[in-house]
């Protein structure tokens, strides 16, 4: 006689978050020269830690770039959060620096505490102001968070917790929205990018953020930067010098990478893993910079 097993054991066995499911199957690993993560804002329920570990088991670099707001500190402040999914995902980051990987720590106006902790190591990471990191290709690239170029943040900090507060509450109903649209099957969309595209204001305060990043990018003589932020994933050329923004990970799932043949790519990560159909990808023979120092 034969019995079957019933459904409710099944059910206790089924995972608890949406990216679990995809290790029951084998998954590729992508590999990297070097990848660039920022304004993971850890610390705060808005923080997508789910994707961000998903990331970090299932690709692989000689060097990791934390750009800044990895931990966010001014909510930690105002209320503590700290599931252990956040306790994770810092676990998983320094496994990776004890396992061979370069980290680098370039610390945001989020986490700001850490600044005072520069040209220190926290075990196997490095923590550092800015960095010039060198592409297999040559080329010299900024590294650095962007804060100290926003003026709102650096002569009137009062409207930078303002902002941050107006901000935490859209995210949070960006996550409802998003908890309503998993019910219907339908992909991760993000609200406050939605409206930061269409908000002239918004636009405006990023185009002027990329131009004073690149003018300063030129300033130092090199030829690009990569930097974070303004949670607006990008990778352009803006006379001359690259741009780049690894974007975040509460409302886009965005890192910016290296790989190893020179090619520069802005990707994307969702629920089943790497996404392909919104990546901004340049390759050597695109970039239009100057063979030594920039000018």
């Amino acid at each position: 006689m034969k019995f079957e097993t019933s459904d409710t054991s099944k059910e206790k066995q089924k995972p608890t978050d949406q990216f679990a499911y995809l290790d029951r199957h084998e998954r590729e690993i992508h590999d990297y020269r070097t990848v660039f993560i920022s304004d993971t804002h850890l610390g705060t329920p808005g923080a997508q830690h789910e994707a961000l570990l998903d990331f970090l088991k299932h690709t692989r670099s000689d060097t990791l770039y934390l750009v800044g707001d990895i931990i966010d500190g001014w909510r930690l402040k105002r209320k503590w959060y700290w599931p252990q999914p956040h306790n994770d995902v810092i676990q998983k980051i320094l496994r990776k620096a004890r396992h061979g990987t370069k980290v680098i720590y370039i610390p945001g106006n989020h986490d700001e505490a850490a600044r005072q902790f520069i040209g220190n190591m926290f075990g196997e990471i490095a923590i550092k102001d800015t960095d010039i990191h060198e592409t297999v290709t040559g080329m010299r690239l900024w590294v650095v968070h962007g804060d100290l170029f926003d003026h709102v943040i650096k002569y009137a900090r009062w409207l930078a917790y303002l902002g941050d507060f107006a901000y935490s509450t859209l995210l949070n109903m960006n996550k409802w929205l998003n908890r309503i649209r998993r019910m219907f099957k339908l992909p991760y969309w993000s609200l406050s990018q939605y409206l930061k595209h269409k908000v002239k204001l918004a636009v405006s305060f990023m185009s002027a953020f990329e131009t004073v990043m690149v003018k300063e990018t030129k300033r130092r003589e090199c030829h690009g930067v990569v930097c974070g932020h303004i949670h607006k994933a990008e990778l352009k050329q803006m006379d001359d010098i690259i741009y780049a923004n690894a974007g975040d990970w509460v409302e886009s799932l965005t890192a910016f990478v290296e790989h190893r043949d020179g090619r520069l790519e802005v990707l994307q990560w969702g629920t089943h893993g790497l996404q392909t159909e919104d990546n901004i990808m340049m390759t050597p023979s695109q970039m239009r910079v100057s063979s030594g120092k920039a000018a």
